[in-house]
Order: C-alpha cells, then structure tokens, then sequence
C-alpha cells in the first residue's frame, strides 16, 4: 500500500487532501502532547478521527498508512473558549438564562475557513449582553450546516458581575428560583416516601419510582449547574466585584472560571491568592499589563498561576487577525515569565475544561479528537511557520511539503 506521503506528493503544491484512510499513523519530530509534556521522535496512532496511541519511536504494524513529517513539531489544534467571531447580535443587561449563542450560527462565511487556517479547531461562542445573558456553544470552524459545526451545546452559562446592587439582585433572583424549586421537589420527595411506607402492595411498591417535577426553563441551567452538568464562566472586572462574588454565592458550590479582559488600571492581583488557593481556571487575554499608576510591568497570567490558579487564554479580539497574533502573544508571556507548558496548555486543554469538553480536545493522548496543528519549529519560536492542520483526523489546511 502506498503511503499517505505518497498520496499527498501527487497533489503538488495543492492543500494536502483529506485523508481517506480510517486508521494511519502519524511520525513527527516533535509532539507537544499537553498531558505528557514533549515527545520527541512521536507515533501517533488515529482511527476515525480519534488518536488511540500516543507514543515515543513506536513501530508501525505493516499495512498501517504513515504521514512522515520527521522536522514537523505537532500541538493540539487551538481552542478559544470565548469569542464573539462570525457572530453579530447584540443584547441588554438582564437575565435570560434561555438565550442560546447557537442560534446565532451562520456557516457560511468566510472567516470560518480563515480560523481553520491559523490553527484553531474549536470555538466556544458566547451571547451577547451583560447580566446572565445565557448559554455559550462550543462549535467547530467548519460545516454546512449549524448542526454540523456544533461540538457542544450548551457549553457553559455565562454571567457577569459587577460591584452594583442591581447586578447582585440578578444572581440573587436567579439562584432565588432555583432553590424554590429545590424546596418544591423536597417536597415532593417527602410526599412521595409516606405514601410509599403506606403502600401495602409489595410489587407496587418495589416499582415505584420517584420523579420529580421538571423546573421551568430558566431554572434548568442553575439546576445543570449544581448537579455538575454544566460550567460557568462569571466575568468581573477589578478585585472588588470578586468580594461581591463571594457574597452572592455564599455556601453555593459548582465549578466556574473567572474571566477578565487585562487593562492596565486593574487590581486584580489583590485576589491571585485567594483565587489561586480555590484552585479556580482563569480566563485572560495574553498581554503583560503594568501596575496601576506605575510603569511597573505585571504579567498578571503567570502570577495567578504561581498562585494556583489554572489558566486558560483567549485572543484579545474577536478578529481573524487577533487569532493569528494569539500563538506569537502567548509566547511573549512566556518570555516574561510563564512557563512554557502551562502556556501550551492555556490554548488548548484548559480552554478545552472551560467548554466541558476536557475529555475530548486539548492534548494528544488516546480518546481525543485528531486535531492537530503542524509548525516547523517551536511553536513560539518568532520564526515558526504552520504547516498544516488536521481535524477530526482529515487535513484541512496547509502545505507539508510532502
């Protein structure tokens, strides 16, 4: 059988085809897996777009198609968890906790194409509005069809607080709802038992089972929430509104991330501390900020992180540009301080957790999707120059040169 290269080295210069093959193996010089650091010399074994094994200079059973890309160095392709690209509405300032991004989708547009090409294979698109505006999506940058780009949805809820009365009423009537609710079906459990102890059919009574009623539509979400179905991301912007956080939320426990757009006159790096020790992820764009009121540099990313905290990291525009700068601006972190791997992580499998989908993108192990972006050096090396990428275990983008 001849090789995948083979294949591909008869198109010529044209973008590498989609693979046709439902199992090859990729080799590459270099892998940057995310869940096992960096691999050099990589075997990465997919089948139906999904990688089932991920090693260091592993044979290849004979018959096995081969992408050889020995100089190539592979990442996991990016994953923004919060944008508004491609999308256009706009929203108020109140709670809907219905709204869904993904009505919103519009596949056919340019700018999904031009996102595949700088390496970004997954999308979280948030609504519009401040408040509680309603449920994110997370989708893929291509398709036909709305449905077919949609990876996840909901991906999470979205909310926004600020250090006002009226944005803490928002959260405050919203949870309200919720454990009204929570209060009917206690009810109704109780119910449910004493009529079941007055039950003197055994066979009835073995097969009774309790349901309770279902919660209107905008409880679902919190409910989701409480029950570890779905994540939030609640967006502040200084230290103070994370002190009113604390007081909307009291003993209520579910998993969140913290978001925050960098600006210079922040101060946030009053709460590095107490957000780092609840072990929270962290949602920054990548930019190096200085201390309000001084020409002190502060690369608030890499503090939360030494704090605890876990980082992921968006663009700092809804552009296509902003998308192709993300790789090289992330790197500048890391010149100033953040760690190299935790960087990597924060484009992939961290913003990968925010979109509840940890378990399926963001590294390069078995049970993940085949999505992959190819460069010819370090990633975050000034010079680097992408490849190709591959999604979902087909390429979609670039010239390797095979």
């Amino acid at each position: 059988m001849k090789s995948i290269a083979i294949c591909l080295l008869a198109l010529g210069a044209a973008a590498p085809a989609a693979l046709a093959q439902d199992v090859f193996a990729l080799r590459v010089g270099r892998a940057e897996t995310i869940s096992q650091g960096t691999l050099e010399h990589a075997v990465i074994l997919v089948e139906g777009g999904v990688i089932t094994v991920v090693g260091q200079d592993l044979p290849v059973e004979r018959g096995i198609p081969i992408v050889d890309l020995p100089d190539a160095v592979v990442m996991p392709g990016l994953v923004n968890c919060r944008t508004r690209i491609g999308v256009d509405s706009r929203g108020g300032g109140g709670a809907d906790l219905t709204a869904r991004a993904s009505a919103e989708l519009y596949p056919r547009q340019d700018v999904w194409a031009e996102l595949l090409e700088v390496g970004v294979t997954t999308l979280g698109i948030y609504p519009p509005g401040t408040g509680i505006p309603g449920l994110a999506v997370a989708v893929k940058p291509e398709g036909e069809t709305a449905s077919e780009m949609i990876v996840k949805d909901p991906a999470y809820l979205q909310f926004y607080l600020r250090s006002d009365r009226s944005s803490k009423k928002l959260f405050t009537d919203a949870f309200d709802k919720l454990d009204k609710y929570l209060e009917k079906v206690e009810k109704e459990r109780e119910k449910f038992e004493k009529d079941l102890e007055k039950e003197k059919d055994k066979e009835k009574k073995d097969a009774a089972v309790f349901k309770p009623s279902q919660p209107d539509d905008d409880v679902r979400p919190l409910l989701d929430l409480v029950t570890g179905r779905l994540n939030a991301v609640i967006g502040i912007r200084k230290a103070g509104d994370w002190l009113h956080l604390l007081d909307v939320l009291k003993e209520r426990k579910f998993e969140f991330a913290l978001q925050c757009d960098l600006r210079d006159d922040l101060d946030l790096f009053y709460i590095k501390d107490e957000v780092g020790k609840r072990g929270l992820r962290v949602i920054f764009d990548p930019r190096v900020v200085q201390h309000p009121s001084t020409r002190r540099e502060r690369n608030l990313p890499a503090e939360f992180v030494a704090a605890g905290a876990k980082l992921a990291l968006s663009p700092r525009a809804d552009s296509v540009r902003a998308h192709e700068d993300w790789l090289q601006e992330v790197g500048e972190l890391v010149r100033y301080g953040l760690d190299r791997q935790v960087a990597l992580r924060a484009m992939t499998l961290e913003p990968a957790h925010v979109l509840g989908l940890g378990d399926k993108l963001g590294s390069i192990e078995a049970g993940r999707a085949a999505n992959f972006v190819f460069y010819d050096r370090d990633p975050f090396d000034p010079a680097v120059k992408r490849l190709g990428v591959m999604i979902g275990g087909r390429f979609v983008s670039g010239d390797l040169g095979l």
